[in-house]
């Protein structure tokens, strides 16, 4: 499986697979692939990595800057990150997130929050200590990866493309 940098020929079937991964889950409003279309036209996707296999995109994995307390701070948001329902829990999703991770720490980024379930995100380095905030969410759900300087607490803040 070849994991790399999405390029203008991906845009479409990204679109489709975060479409299509998303739809059976019931937390999900739908918008997801269009988030990933805002946070392109708005020049905040920092990070986007597709999973290929055969020269089809099987998985998706975006990184944006987020805020913490109205602060930057080098921090980044994990999401949204999708793989094909018919290839869910082989591994696909969990080595986009690492190899983006990497990417991100090599950048100099201070970390990397994500709005997500403890068990399946506990796996790639993720915690909560409570410290860190996303509107009346169970602040379990808001985790976080530190790679420099101290742990963050406050109100979380996603790119404005998760808000419109």
């Amino acid at each position: 499986m070849l994991m790399r940098y999405e390029t203008p020929t991906d845009i479409d079937a990204i679109h489709e697979l975060t479409s299509i991964a998303f739809a059976p889950m019931p937390y999900s409003e739908g918008t997801e692939a269009e988030i990933i279309r805002r946070l392109r036209a708005s020049g905040d996707l920092a990070i986007s990595l597709v999973a290929e296999e055969e020269g089809e995109i099987v998985g998706h994995v975006a990184f944006s800057p987020v805020a913490i307390d109205g602060a930057h701070g080098g921090w980044f948001g994990l999401g949204p990150i999708s793989v094909r329902p018919e290839r869910q829990r082989q591994g696909i999703g969990k080595a986009l997130i690492a190899k983006g991770l990497a990417l991100l720490e090599g950048m100099g980024a201070s970390g990397c929050a994500l709005i997500g379930n403890p068990d399946v995100y506990r796996g790639a380095g993720f915690s909560s200590d409570g410290k860190l905030g996303y509107h009346d969410l169970d602040t379990r759900l808001v985790q976080r990866i530190v790679f420099r300087g101290p742990a963050p607490s406050g109100t979380l803040r996603f790119a404005p493309a998760f808000e419109s």
